[in-house]
């Protein structure tokens, strides 16, 4: 290095410049060095104090879901301490042990729970192998919210924690956190005032309450500026907040409010598209205590906010909010266990409302937060229906699939601004409904959905039961209709309708934030619709059936919660902001929203799942894979008192080349699905009997003991509590 400092120094002719050697440099001081293996610590001397550490290992697997003992080299023993990271050898058998100390086995990651001084094991125990960093990522507060996560989804420990600790960065470890800031001024009510109980929900907070509310928005895009001053409310009575929105979109509007209102350095912002040292760096700022407000998507709810004084969720039908990976858990019941475990503050907020909501306000857990009759009213748009009976008498819907009404609509709004077209998605599947009047098939032994297996026959979705003699309920009518697509080129049709306009497009592809106030078709999938400057002065919510068609028992609920979503983003009744949607004006979804009741809709939906024992009254698990693997793990399980088996039914078979979607069986293969459905109050012991009799297979099928091969005991069985796809 000297030779090269005066080379440099004497200006030789070919030689780098100063700028580029210290960049040589210093990428050659953070190459990565061979990493050296862990010592074994053979012959090690142990630590005085506490020798003994009580580790977690990170398998996920079911039948190793519990701590294990190792013993603590005294070297480690400053470094050793609860909540780091360690390497662990783990696999070793009773007799490789040498001085007294088991050796041998493969290296793996953990976290060290706690200290003791002596151990519950009597055996020799192994040493740790190394303390991967001294920072402590894992407190008991985590822990406790892990191990709950775990027990009500029939998960492992290990599976949680890695949704809750990112990955660990160096660089980000090494940065030091900024200094926390004091404690914000407390905010006025501002726009809560708009609300029945708002002043007070900020009163509440400000004054370090624990309120429980659920929240029905206003329309319009002021959301996440009430988002925003609850948190600095939290924030100003000395405590922390985090709030979980379904998508970047929402964090990038909830971030904009937050920095609006408080500044710069009070809030952290977690997102699984952060990237990984950028998201390891905040988290750290959270855990340190540096930062006080966390705003995210789902990878947040397990954020360590210190000193919790509210949690709050953002549209919790949304799909985004439940986890993909295992134990697969739902961020509304994550905050709701945060909430009971902290004694905190719990807002939900949605423009819509869920029937997990609703069951919040009416079992008396939470209190809603409403706005009166008249000022809905004032700040809805117009709502216009057309149904059947129109499209059939409309020429121009024949020839055009636009209806007059809607034509109509979007002429007179583009000439106040840019009008929205909601599209549904491709591959909503049609399910059965009276052709009378229009009420959903269901099966008389379990009230689950009726598909048309085969041409003329009926199967239920859930049990598996043929029907052969079905009438309607309701009306009597013994003639039925599969639910379809109506529209299926709504862009191209606008486009040579209005061939002078521009036409954007919103969706998996390309999704758009916000769009310009001027005249402008913007068509768009739900949950894609970009925020217009000034708002929108019409919205088209075309082909009413592929959503509410759908053979899900959300299908009304989801739908008109995307379609209050695309509506609350026009213009208020006042202003001339006007929604057309293309459906049945007699089902309830669509009446709901033209009154833009979406609370009394859940209420009432409520009540039928209560009478029929759905959820959220009742709790159900899924359990899937191979039909023989299905049929061997209902055999082998102890059900709890009161619990029904549905099924086992057999599943689409995902083809050859296609996209698997979450949960559906490997491409080319035939499985099964069975539901389980459980009485109220006992859902906790569902899931420990599904956990135990998943932990019993897996061990008997990693011991060699019936498993490998084409077994059943080594084939795949899938255990899914509240999954959100039951039909």
């Amino acid at each position: 290095m000297s030779s090269e400092d005066g080379a440099v120094e004497g200006g030789g002719a070919g030689v780098p410049p100063p700028e580029q050697l210290a960049l040589i440099r210093e990428s050659v001081r953070q190459a990565k060095a061979p990493r050296a293996k862990p010592r074994t610590w053979r012959g090690a001397a142990l630590a005085e104090e506490l020798p003994v550490a009580r580790v977690l290992v990170d398998k996920g697997v079911l039948h190793l879901d519990r701590y294990f003992d190792y013993a603590v080299p005294k070297e480690l023993d400053a470094d050793a301490q609860p909540g780091v990271r360690v390497r662990v050898r783990f696999g070793a058998g009773r007799h490789r042990v040498r001085d007294g100390r088991r050796e041998g086995g493969g290296l793996i990651g953990g976290y060290l729970v706690e200290r003791l001084a002596e151990s519950d094991y009597s055996g020799p125990l192994a040493a740790l192998a190394q303390v991967v960093s001294p920072e402590r990522v894992l407190d008991a507060e985590l822990l406790g919210l892990a191990r709950s996560v775990a027990d009500r989804y029939a998960g492992s420990l290990a599976d949680v924690l890695q949704l809750a600790v990112p990955p660990r960065n160096a660089r980000a470890e090494g940065r030091p956190s900024p200094e926390p800031l004091p404690p914000p001024p407390v905010p006025d009510a501002g726009a809560w005032a708009r609300y029945e109980n708002g002043a007070a929900l900020i009163e509440a907070l400000a004054t370090q309450g624990a309120p429980r509310a659920v929240w029905n928005a206003l329309p319009g895009p002021g959301w996440s500026e009430e988002l925003a001053r609850a948190v600095a409310a939290t924030l100003a009575s000395g405590r922390g907040a985090l709030v979980v929105v379904p998508d970047g979109r929402a964090v990038a509007r909830v971030d904009a409010a937050l920095t609006a209102l408080l500044g710069e350095g009070r809030h952290a912002v977690l997102t699984a598209e952060a990237g990984p040292e950028k998201r390891y760096r905040q988290w750290l700022a959270v855990r340190r205590g540096s930062v006080r407000a966390v705003v995210g998507t789902r990878a947040a709810m397990f954020a360590p906010v210190r000193d919790l004084g509210l949690v709050a969720i953002w549209d919790d039908g949304d799909d985004s909010h439940s986890e993909l990976h295992a134990p697969q858990p739902h961020a509304r019941e994550v905050l709701l266990l945060r909430a009971a475990q902290d004694r905190c503050a719990f807002l939900l907020g949605s423009w819509s409302c869920t029937v997990e909501a609703a069951q919040l306000v009416e079992s008396g857990w939470a209190r809603p937060v409403v706005a009166s009759r008249e000022r809905v009213r004032g700040a809805a748009p117009r709502v216009r229906t057309v149904g059947d009976g129109d499209l059939a008498r409309d020429e121009a819907a024949r020839a055009a699939r636009l209806p007059t009404l809607a034509w109509q609509a979007v002429r007179d709004g583009l000439r106040q601004g840019p009008v929205l077209v909601q599209v549904p998605r491709r591959g909503y599947v049609p399910r059965m409904a009276c052709a009378q009047c229009r009420a959903p098939a269901r099966c008389r032994h379990c009230s689950g959905p009726l598909e048309g297996r085969s041409e003329g026959a009926l199967e239920c979705g859930w049990c598996g039961r043929g029907e052969s003699a079905w009438h309607c309920p309701e009306c009597g009518s013994f003639r039925l209709r599969a639910q379809v697509v109506g529209a299926r080129r709504t862009a191209e049709e606008l486009g040579r309708a209005f061939p002078s306009v521009p036409v954007r497009t919103s969706g998996r592809e390309h999704v758009l934030d916000t769009v310009p106030g001027a005249p402008a078709l913007v068509v768009s999938t739900p949950g894609a619709e970009p925020v217009a400057e000034g708002g929108y002065a019409a919205a088209l919510l075309l082909d009413g059936w592929a959503m509410l068609g759908r053979p899900d028992l959300r299908a009304g609920e989801d739908a008109l919660r995307r379609w209050i979503a695309a509506a609350a983003l026009v213009r208020d009744q006042p202003s001339g902001g006007t929604v057309v949607i293309v459906a049945e004006p007699t089902l309830r979804p669509v009446q709901a929203l033209v009154r833009w009741d979406p609370v009394g809709h859940a209420v009432r939906e409520l009540a039928e799942r209560a009478e029929l024992g759905f959820p959220p009254v009742s709790r159900m698990a899924s359990v899937a894979g191979p039909p023989e693997a299905v049929a061997g793990f209902l055999g082998a399980v102890g059900l709890p008192p009161g619990a029904e088996v549905l099924g086992p039914v057999p599943l689409p078979v995902t083809p050859q080349g296609r996209p698997r979607r979450t949960g559906a069986p490997p491409p080319g293969e035939s499985w099964d699905r069975a539901l389980v459905r459980v009485p109220p109050g006992r859902g906790a012991a569902l899931a420990a009997a599904l956990k135990a009799a998943q932990a019993a297979r897996m061990a008997r099928a990693g011991g060699g003991r019936g498993g490998g091969g084409g077994s059943a005991e080594g084939s795949p069985v899938r255990v899914r509590i509240d999954p959100p796809d039951i039909g």
